[in-house]
């Protein structure tokens, strides 16, 4: 950890205030301090420790390490789709994503995406940690302070299950899970600390979610890019699914939609850039004075012109559209002809087979957007899969299959599949219902399936690796070189 942590108190004391001092889009103003501030001076009353969780709100639509393609969490959520198979890069254009696409960078310790990958989560987790140590002793109301701690171990908890899934072996229920983890950071620290074991880890996950859902219960957030306890109860339904943990995976995910309704045909086909959309639990709600360039989600995906958009327009597998009834309203998200004059195009653009629509931006001039983190559709696919996989559970599990999927497609009946058929069923819907938005690598891993982009639009002369057993070392990314190194070794590197 010492070769990022060592900037976590620049970061904690400093970057988190001048970040954002506010969530909401109207906030008066980020004035810069003349001097870096003290612990006791941000965390002197809860409206200035308001200013460091809305600074953490920030860094997850901030540009990380100068680099173009890093714009805070977004720069995960592609990651997550290049590495699969129901994401499909069209052409090379200005280069951004390839070597992931390739499944080169995962494997090497000296990549932007593991130094992202760790360092981005890594100084969440410092931040969580400074308002979690400091938080109590300021002065304020008692539920501001609840709101403030909640969303600080809700969001040291998504950090480290973000970064174990990665980093770390997949997590088999019943099994010992003694295989290294991640160094758990719990105090404000530059201190370099051995791996945990992915057990460990887990165990803090959920001792983390917990606490964040006993604090953030009754408690009402500002805006959706605050997390409240639908957000915290959404995560601990993810870890849960990932765990194997069924039943908990199905109840916290039916309790995290609670209030959140599912999207009609209109909002479905408006771009998934609003968080005014009914069913978004957790988003960016970005702010106008907050421009993202190129490093947006939308510089890559979307109708946002840039070199990327225009030259690379992204495609769903045509395997996965294949498996789309005509009379579902998804179906349209996606021009399988890449000739639909009617279909939008951003300026300059090329026309792809296969290419998307999903993500559209009401301003296209500029790349500033809302960008979805959770939905309630996801919340109803766990509940689903969940409950078929228990056992003795299909017919709960048919009717949360069925509330989504007729949602999107009128013609869709209950389904009258067991076992795995039923299983399958379900992960296809969940495919199509959540492409792009960043889950697909982490699906197959925690699935142990293999990757097989074949028989389908990839280009392999662009994507180069076409399939990938399930299991092998690849699918676990390198610690960096540079925590290798500064940590003198107490970090060991994964296997090579």
């Amino acid at each position: 950890m010492k070769a990022f942590k060592n900037k976590l108190l620049a970061v904690v004391l400093i970057s988190t205030v001048l970040l954002g001092s506010s969530c909401n889009k109207d906030y008066l103003e980020l004035t810069p301090p003349a001097s870096p501030l003290r612990p006791e001076e941000i965390f002197a009353t809860t409206k200035n420790a308001m200013a460091t969780i809305n600074g953490m709100h920030r860094m997850m639509y901030s540009q990380w390490y100068s680099t173009q393609a890093l714009g805070g969490h977004s720069g995960n959520m592609l990651y997550m789709e290049v590495l699969g198979e129901d994401f499909v890069m069209t052409a090379n254009a200005n280069g951004w994503f390839v070597s992931e696409y390739r499944w080169l960078g995962q494997r090497n310790d000296q990549s932007t995406i593991v130094r992202f990958s760790y360092g981005f989560y890594y100084s969440m987790i410092g931040n969580a940690n400074m308002i979690i140590a400091n938080i109590d002793n300021a002065v304020g109301p008692d539920a501001d302070k609840k709101l403030i701690k909640g969303q600080a171990y809700a969001y040291r908890a998504w950090s480290y299950f973000q970064m174990i899934q990665l980093f770390g072996e997949r997590f088999v229920a019943g099994a010992a899970n003694d295989g290294m983890g991640l160094s758990l950071v719990l105090v404000p620290s530059t201190t370099a600390l051995p791996r945990n074991t992915v057990a460990e880890v887990y165990t803090q996950i959920n001792k983390d979610l917990d606490e964040a859902i006993t604090l953030l219960t009754g408690i009402t957030r500002p805006a959706k890019s605050h997390l409240n306890v639908n957000v915290a109860k959404g995560i601990k339904a993810r870890v849960a699914l990932t765990q194997q943990n069924w039943a908990l995976a199905a109840q916290t995910a039916a309790e995290a939609r609670q209030g959140f309704s599912l999207m009609d045909s209109t909002q479905y086909m408006s771009g998934f850039s609003n968080t005014t959309n009914p069913e978004w639990i957790w988003g960016i709600d970005h702010r106008d004075d907050h421009p993202t360039y190129f490093y947006s989600f939308y510089a890559y995906l979307g109708n946002f012109s840039s070199t990327n958009t225009r030259g690379n327009p992204k495609a769903i597998f045509s395997k996965l559209y294949a498996k789309i009834t005509p009379t579902d309203l998804r179906k349209k998200l996606w021009d399988s002809t890449g000739k639909d004059a009617t279909f939008p195009l951003v300026d300059g653009g090329t026309r792809k087979p296969y290419m998307t629509r999903k993500f559209l931006l009401t301003s296209p001039g500029n790349s500033n957007g809302d960008l979805v983190f959770m939905r309630a559709a996801e919340m109803y696919l766990i509940e689903a899969e969940a409950l078929a996989r228990q056992g003795g559970k299909e017919t709960e599990a048919r009717q949360a299959l069925f509330t989504l999927a007729n949602k999107r497609d009128p013609a869709y009946v209950l389904s009258t599949n067991s076992g795995d058929a039923l299983i399958e069923e379900i992960m296809t819907q969940r495919r199509i219902e959540l492409w792009a938005e960043g889950f697909r690598f982490y699906d197959l891993k925690r699935l142990n399936l293999p990757l097989d982009r074949t028989g389908g639009n990839h280009d392999n002369s662009l994507a180069q690796l076409m399939t990938e057993p399930a299991g092998t070392k690849n699918w676990i990314f390198l610690i960096p070189r540079a925590e290798i190194e500064n940590s003198q070794n107490i970090v060991k590197q994964n296997p090579l």
